[in-house]
Formats: structure tokens, sequence, C-alpha cells
């Protein structure tokens, strides 16, 4: 008879390594939901990116938003499994300055 072998988790909390991922996570899930916003609002030539532009004409704003944002995330994950750590929080900060924060200013400013 074979035997079940049973896979467990380790029995410690997540850290900062950890947190920092799922915070890259969230960047990603908000850029996309305010790409999507921006995009909706005043059309796709809004969007500087030149390639999730064109993922977002070709399949269309949800589906290429979606694709662009799990390409994202599916790197990032790499980085993490390769102890890119540093890297990450880099990319975060970056998203967060040059994505977040400027369609947050151009949704309050604009679309109101």
């Amino acid at each position: 008879m074979p035997v079940a072998t049973v896979v467990s988790w380790p029995a410690r909390r997540p850290g900062a390594v950890e947190g920092l991922w799922l915070a890259f996570a969230a960047v990603q899930v908000l850029d996309g939901v305010l790409t999507y916003l921006g995009v909706r609002t005043f059309g796709l030539s809004i969007e500087a990116n030149p390639l999730v532009a064109w993922y977002a004409g070709t399949l269309g704003p949800a589906a290429g938003l979606i694709a662009a944002k799990l390409f994202a995330v599916a790197c990032a994950s790499i980085l993490y499994a390769t102890a890119r750590h540093r890297t990450v929080a880099v990319l975060t900060v970056i998203y967060v300055l040059f994505a977040i924060v400027p369609w947050a200013h151009v949704l309050h400013t604009y679309a109101g």
C-alpha cells in the first residue's frame, strides 16, 4: 500500500519579504483599476505605455489590462523566487510614483 505524503507550509509568520511581494501585487491591481478607469473615461490614447495600450487595444481594455498585470505579477514572482527582493521593492516604488500617483491626479482633476 502506498503511503500518502502530506505537504505543509512552514510554521512561520509571513515576513517583510512576503509583504513586499504582496505590496507589488496590490500596486499592480490598483494600477490596473486606475488605468481601466482612465481608458474608459478618456480613451485608449491616454495610456502612456505602448505595450499596455497595444494589449488593451487588441484584447479590449479589461482583458488587455488583466493580461498585462498578470504578466507583471508573474515577472515579480520570478524575481521574488530568485531572491531579487530589492528589485521588487524598487519596482513597487516606481509603479507608485510613475503610475499610481499620475493616474490618481488625472482622474481626480479631470474626471470629476
